[in-house]
């Protein structure tokens, strides 16, 4: 089941949204349940109980825009794939900066926003994805969308999330683990693309104030790696 949540001052456009992922859910065999709120408010009060693994979110609503209610939404979950649907293209920007998975331009156009969907139904795959950390008799499954960042040294791994975790394993094996979201930077750094903020020709700036150095001919490719993963 997917848990569809549609955010929109608009009920015309909220039930033309229905309908568009109503069809796109009998073409492809996927069970939805939508759920359908008139503001940022109504959903952040709705939010605790219930589930939304795609959102549809307009930005200009009432007194709290869709920006702010994403950013809201970021810092408790990383996972959840938000979409915005909007007539204003200045925004953009922002959608960047709370990891949006794309960006439709209403009236939204059926065949984008199924393209759109079916990549959503992707990544939600791969945000179920662990790492599993052995460190003596205890195991520690990691959600690969919360690593920011893997460093060897000494032949030890450091693997940065909200919490550091340190392990004996070769970075080689541990990138065959991490998936398309992951590239390294360098001999010694794997990065989560999701979390890159800046690059330079020879550094790479994450969220969290980490920094990581990028190697040599490589600046091109971290750059088209991030705009294949967008």
């Amino acid at each position: 089941m997917i848990h569809f949540s549609i955010c929109d001052d608009e009920n015309t456009e909220t039930a033309y949204l229905s309908n568009l992922i109503k069809n796109w859910a009998s073409h492809t065999g996927h069970s939805i349940d939508i759920k359908c709120y008139p503001g940022a408010e109504a959903f952040l009060f709705a939010c605790e109980d219930n589930v939304t693994d795609i959102l549809l979110l307009d930005i200009q609503m009432g007194e709290m825009d869709g920006v702010t209610l994403a950013r809201q939404i970021r810092k408790k979950d990383r996972a959840v794939q938000i979409i915005f649907a909007t007539s204003y293209m200045e925004y953009i920007a922002d959608g960047y900066e709370v990891e949006a998975l794309h960006y439709l331009i209403k009236p939204v156009d059926p065949a984008k926003l199924y393209a759109v969907l079916d990549r959503a139904v992707s990544k939600l795959a791969q945000a179920e994805r662990c790492l599993l950390i052995q460190s003596g008799t205890q195991n520690t499954r990691l959600p690969l969308l919360d690593i920011r960042c893997l460093e060897v040294a000494h032949n030890h791994v450091t693997i940065y999330a909200d919490e550091e975790y340190r392990i004996k394993k070769p970075l080689s094996v541990l990138e065959q683990e991490l998936g398309d979201n992951f590239f390294k930077t360098h001999r010694s750094f794997i990065v989560n693309l999701k979390y890159v903020r800046k690059i330079t020709k020879d550094t790479v700036w994450l969220q969290g104030d980490i920094t990581v150095p990028l190697a040599r001919g490589l600046y091109d490719k971290l750059n088209r790696a991030i705009i294949d993963l967008s």
